[in-house]
């Protein structure tokens, strides 16, 4: 775990070179001039291909090349670019919509993964040259794909696009920005510089302080509610939910407040307690520090308590005890919204919790520390994510500190520094053009708040990347974020917008688009958390890496970039296609008329719908309701693709409750209605009280 916080920090080598300079050493760069194959077959799964698996002498790099028979090959390749180094094999088994193999070789392309150059330890090599990570060994694989392709196709020079999501988002900028062995880059939900840990640290501000007030903040934003999420709230509970709006929080995404937890924080925060470590103490000591001047609610969610250790708790005990488990269930590796874990893994055999001898006193815990103080681990801490009753449940650990802690050693349970992290982004305001601190400023523009020596959110991206994202690139772009994205900000693709046309000024259209996606969040799967709320942008994605080929090989110019303006830290769009622009879909559901209708059990209401996709995205190819809040859309509509569709439907409610209909629509760009690739989609809901 240290290692790996250790890598985050401070592999930074060879930031500080230009553009020319860092191209050039990729270029020349003798590490990889040793390619070899160990593996080269023919596969039937998930459509038939060629499988070429190898790595470069001397280097822990390792590629995988999939390659399409000679009839189905159109002249490029899609690379993945994984969130951290991770594995060369990680899209196989994939099926459907998540199958990048498979839809890579229906659009005329080879596919290449890489593990990224290897496990991320300083220690080990890779770690000595930071640029092997954010960018040197994906290129490597690269450029070596085109000599493997040549050989098999015939001479050529292939077209090369990256892309990659989150993490791999800073890593994809950093490779197009600084090799050149692509033509063309797809990230998406990407941060800033400043995001981490800031964009992380204001929620978890707000989740202690409105943990009982979500119900009623969240039906104020739902169709047919107040549209007021302040109603009811006290003076902190405004305050909380204000300051994590304009730091750039969409209000909506607060629907999965119960289930979506802390997600990477726990490794971020380790990190700041590494980085920073001066800061937990003057938090609780300082004036102008939250914690020299504490709330009621603060004191009341700290403990400090002593206790010593019972026993140890397996994962098949806590299984039974009904305990839950640090994991994300159904997320894949490498995925935008899992790859983090990986850095949070303990040790199979190990304990997953320990019992105290003492019940501990109940408070809103969020994450903490174990502190041990006597025994073969004293002086040594772990993180925990959960106490419950007399037991405390790790978070992520170190499993050499785990392995050496006994029954009997004395330890504390004590959340002080998890609750000083929550008010850090105070304490970090940047540069001017990050408007979202403008919160945190006086009338001079001066920050109200001590602030830190160091910009932590730096290290964390040329972590990723190795380099600072500049805006400033060859070939073509296309970025892509998430509207309910609530680990990255929404306004951060503004960020990146503005970073490109400093460089590229009128041209900044020539080569750059972005396009925003409603109802999605952080995660690049299908598998959604509420599927009458939201909707997976993998279609977006897919039709982006086809739009950005075409554009680089044939100008063929995209569809117009998404229109946009940001207000309070919120990205704001217009309601209908031809507005708002872009590729996705948008729709005017009504009930009766409106956006809600209150009736009597045993009554029908009448849905409408307007659906339209913006200029030049394709058409509507599929149409399903949900009525009655399940997520199976069993109510299909039969309709012949077109860009406009009008649909009339009726339904019978026999219970009383709340309910709130969904219509989920896809379009795509063919009017392909039986492909599962680059179906672009959307939703409308509306709320429907039965009595």
């Amino acid at each position: 775990m240290k290692k790996a916080l250790f890598y985050l920090f401070f592999c930074t080598i060879g930031i500080g070179k230009t553009l020319a300079q860092t191209q050039s050493a990729v270029a020349k760069d003798t590490l990889f001039n040793k390619p070899y194959i160990d593996a080269d077959e023919w596969r039937e799964k998930p459509v038939r291909h060629r499988y070429v698996h190898g790595g470069f002498k001397g280097t822990s790099t390792r590629f995988s090349f999939y390659m399409p028979s000679k009839e189905q090959y159109q002249g490029r390749f899609y690379q993945y670019i994984t969130p951290v180094p991770d594995s060369e094999t990680l899209s196989q088994g994939a099926t459907g919509e998540e199958d990048k193999i498979g839809f890579s070789i229906a659009s005329g392309a080879y596919f290449i993964e890489t593990n990224g150059g290897g496990i991320t330890d300083p220690a080990a090599g890779f770690g000595k040259d930071a640029l092997i990570g954010a960018f040197k060994a994906n290129a490597a694989a690269a450029h070596y794909s085109r000599v493997v392709a040549a050989q098999m196709y015939g001479q050529h020079r292939p077209f090369g696009y990256c892309f990659g999501g989150s993490g791999g988002a800073y890593r994809t900028i950093g490779s197009i920005e600084n090799t050149d062995a692509w033509d063309g880059a797809v990230p998406y939900v990407v941060g800033s510089p400043v995001a981490i840990p800031n964009v992380f640290s204001v929620r978890m501000h707000a989740m202690r302080i409105l943990k009982d007030k979500f119900p009623q903040i969240i039906d104020a934003v739902e169709p047919g509610g107040s549209g007021d999420m302040y109603a009811g709230l006290n003076a902190e509970e405004k305050d909380a939910l204000l300051e994590v709006t304009k730091m750039g929080f969409p209000p909506k995404a607060w629907f999965g407040y119960k289930s979506m937890g802390i997600h990477g924080f726990a490794a971020l925060y380790q990190g700041m307690t590494m980085a920073d470590a001066k800061y937990f103490d003057e938090f609780w000591k300082v004036p102008g520090y939250f914690g020299a001047k504490p709330s009621e609610s603060l004191l009341k969610a700290r403990i400090q308590q002593v206790s010593k250790i019972k026993t140890g708790i397996s994962a098949e005990e806590a299984v039974k005890m009904g305990l839950s488990m640090w994991n994300m269930a159904g997320q894949a590796r490498g995925t935008a919204d899992a790859a983090w874990q990986k850095q949070l893994e303990n040790g199979d055999k190990l304990p997953v919790a320990f019992q105290l001898e003492d019940v501990l006193q109940k408070v809103d815990f969020l994450g903490g520390d174990l502190i041990i103080k006597t025994g073969k681990a004293a002086g040594k801490k772990l993180f925990i994510s959960q106490i419950v009753d007399d037991k405390v449940i790790f978070g992520g650990a170190d499993p050499k500190v785990i392995a050496d802690i006994r029954a009997g050693d004395e330890v504390q349970v004590d959340n002080s520094n998890f609750l000083a992290a929550q008010t850090y982004h105070r304490h970090q305001v940047p540069g001017k053009e990050y408007t979202v601190w403008n919160q945190f400023r006086d009338a001079e523009g001066k920050p109200i708040y001590p602030q830190r020596p160091m910009q932590l959110g730096p290290s964390f991206t040329r972590a990723a990347s190795g380099v600072l994202p500049k805006g400033q690139f060859k070939g073509k772009v296309i970025l892509l974020e998430s509207l309910w994205d609530r680990e990255a900000f929404p306004w951060q693709a503004d960020w990146y917008h503005n970073k490109v046309k400093e460089n590229l000024g009128d041209s900044t259209d020539h080569h750059f688009r972005v396009w925003f996606t409603d109802h999605a969040l952080h995660g690049d799967n299908t598998r959604q958390e509420d599927p009458t709320r939201t909707v997976s942008y993998l279609g977006v994605l897919q039709q982006a890496l086809r739009d950005i080929s075409a554009w680089a090989e044939k100008g063929i110019v995209p569809p117009a970039n998404t229109t946009y303006k940001i207000e309070d830290g919120q990205v704001i769009v217009p309601a209908s296609a031809a507005e708002r622009k872009g590729i996705q879909p948008t729709m005017n559901v009504k009930v009766n008329g409106k956006d809600r209708a209150d009736i009597s059990k045993g009554k029908s209401v009448t849905f409408t719908a307007t659906v339209e996709v913006p200029p030049n995205a394709g058409s509507i190819v599929s149409a399903e309701w949900d009525f009655e809040g399940e997520g199976t859309f069993l109510v299909v509509e039969k309709l012949k693709s077109a860009k406009q569709i009008n649909l009339k439907t009726t339904h019978t409610f026999s219970k009383s409750g709340t309910y709130f209909p969904t219509l989920r629509v896809a379009s795509q760009r063919e009017g392909d209605s039986k492909t599962p690739f680059a179906r672009v989609q959307n939703l409308g809901r509306v709320r429907v009280v039965v009595k």
